[in-house]
């Protein structure tokens, strides 16, 4: 399929496929199932990422990245979806990508040089700390409980995250809280950057989960008690907390959305390999009818996921927030790569569940897709509001209504 991506986008994502298919996907082939990857191959894959010029191409040059837009990056993060290491090679990973862009969005000149600089140089790890748990705020964002009072020239954080990606790897953290009692909560909360360091914040436990996958994300439980930072440390503008992160949010659902294409996409391309050479009941798996069916099918729909996604990320190129565009995709793109990936691992058997294969670690990982960065149920809920927001009422001028003949429409006939 041949989509509407500028010809610097194609380039960069040729060159991406060319260090997919040369250095990492070999690499990963060579690995034994399940095990986890050092910080020296990291650190190999990134240099290899940057001899074939497609390092965090979604970053400004004056900050360590190729200065290519939003839009113009999104083949590229597709390319290092099709692998779980070539994401950490190229500097898309979440959630340091995610972090990076609110850094560049809405940092101040120093707080770009103390951690954006070294976050895209692969020098520090970073947490986006905004989900609590029970009681606090998750799928209702309004429920924020976690808060942040001024005392002099410092702010004071206390409260309780959890589902903090990498918040037990990171450096730095990214903490919404409560800075205004009185307001609604989307008028009043901010963002902080607090160091992982700092005295109070108290790492509990990486939280067990599914999907961890064999680069070892974790998924922190973390408790902020009289957590002081200096004034300095608040991110973007006071009480603008939720425009910020709804700004993250935004592109990052649509990052998701590429990446998890392209694990889509490779798990159909194992799925297609496997059945072309693995016979039974007299001919190719591949000449049964009913699979070559839902393959076609898992096929169609990525093909309108792509679609979608570059949709929306060309509203937000436009300048369009692109909320609603955005839900579709994130739900749309999150059930149609699960079933795809679902497919593969039936089609491939013993071998689709085992670990030769990277299939069951792509299994493990789509799941998440469904509630990280909003719940199937939240987004459905925004696609649904908008389609309710005017109703046209005239389309049912003809009906007929209890004690209220239809006596203009009898007549006519």
């Amino acid at each position: 399929m041949r989509y509407n991506d500028s010809d610097q986008a194609r380039e960069v994502a040729a060159r991406a496929a060319d260090l997919m298919e040369e250095v990492v996907l070999p690499l990963e082939r060579e690995r034994a199932g399940g095990m986890t990857v050092s910080s020296g191959t990291v650190t190999d894959l990134r240099e290899a990422a940057r001899e074939y010029d497609v390092y965090a191409p979604q970053i400004p040059d004056e900050y360590g990245g190729m200065g290519l837009s939003f839009r113009e990056s999104l083949p590229a993060f597709e390319e290092a979806g099709r692998s779980l290491l070539g994401q950490v090679a190229m500097r898309v990973d979440a959630p340091d990508e995610g972090n990076m862009h609110l850094l560049e969005l809405v940092g101040d000149e120093l707080q770009k040089e103390t951690y954006l600089e070294p976050l895209v140089a692969g020098e520090i790890k970073s947490g986006f700390s905004m989900t609590e748990p029970m009681q606090g705020a998750g799928s209702d964002p309004k429920m924020i409980r976690t808060t942040a009072e001024k005392d002099g020239d410092e702010w004071v954080i206390d409260g309780h995250k959890w589902w903090t990606t990498q918040g037990v790897e990171a450096d730095v953290l990214i903490v919404l809280a409560r800075t205004d009692p009185e307001a609604h909560p989307y008028e009043a909360c901010s963002l902080f950057l607090v160091p992982a360091d700092a005295d109070g914040v108290d790492v509990i436990r990486d939280v067990p989960h599914m999907g961890g996958g064999n680069h070892g994300v974790s998924h922190a439980e973390i408790r902020y008690e009289n957590v002081r930072v200096p004034e300095e440390h608040l991110l973007g503008e006071l009480n603008e907390g939720f425009t910020h992160a709804q700004a993250r949010l935004g592109p990052a659902r649509l990052t998701h959305c590429m990446r998890y294409s392209g694990m889509a996409q490779r798990s159909l391309d194992i799925a297609k390999a496997y059945i072309s050479d693995r016979r039974g009941f007299d001919s190719t798996l591949s000449d049964k009818q009913s699979l070559r069916h839902r393959i076609a099918d898992a096929e169609t729909k990525l093909h309108m996921a792509r679609t979608g996604i570059r949709d929306a990320a060309d509203r937000i190129a436009a300048g369009d927030e692109a909320r609603v565009p955005v839900s579709m995709c994130k739900v749309f793109t999150a059930n149609i790569t699960q079933d795809a990936i679902d497919l593969a691992v039936q089609c491939c058997g013993a071998n689709g569940i085992g670990k030769d294969l990277p299939l069951s670690d792509f299994y493990e990982s789509v799941r998440q897709f469904r509630i990280v960065d909003g719940a199937d149920e939240v987004h459905r809920r925004v696609i649904a509001r908008a389609a309710f927001e005017d109703v046209p009422e005239e389309e049912l001028e003809p009906l007929t209504r209890f004690g209220d003949p239809n006596r203009d429409r009898s007549a006519n006939h």
